[in-house]
């Protein structure tokens, strides 16, 4: 027979998946060139240097194909991929089993 699950169960399930995988389809579909209206409270604050924006423009221009860039952004950013990848990846894993 079909299991009834609720909403509180689904959430935790998908929520960490959910969040990973839309996260890298909108840093790959963002532009890395083009400035953009940020959420960055050191951006706010007046800083230009920002290590998480950083983050996300090493990471989109990695998706662009454009490595030298993704490095100079972020020399973590190629890591980052990796382990976000891995990450989930090990999350579906866990679905299935």
């Amino acid at each position: 027979m079909f299991e009834r699950t609720n909403i509180s169960t689904l959430f935790h399930r998908y929520f960490e998946i959910s969040v990973w995988v839309s996260a890298l389809v909108l840093l790959a579909l963002m532009s890395p060139v083009e400035t953009h209206y940020s959420l960055c409270p050191l951006k706010a604050a007046g800083f230009d240097f920002c290590p998480g924006c950083g983050l996300g423009h090493s990471i989109s221009w990695l998706f662009h194909g454009d490595l030298k860039s993704s490095i100079y952004a972020h020399p973590l950013g190629i890591f980052a991929v990796i382990i976000l990848g891995y990450r989930v990846i090990s999350l579906i894993s866990k679905l299935r089993e």
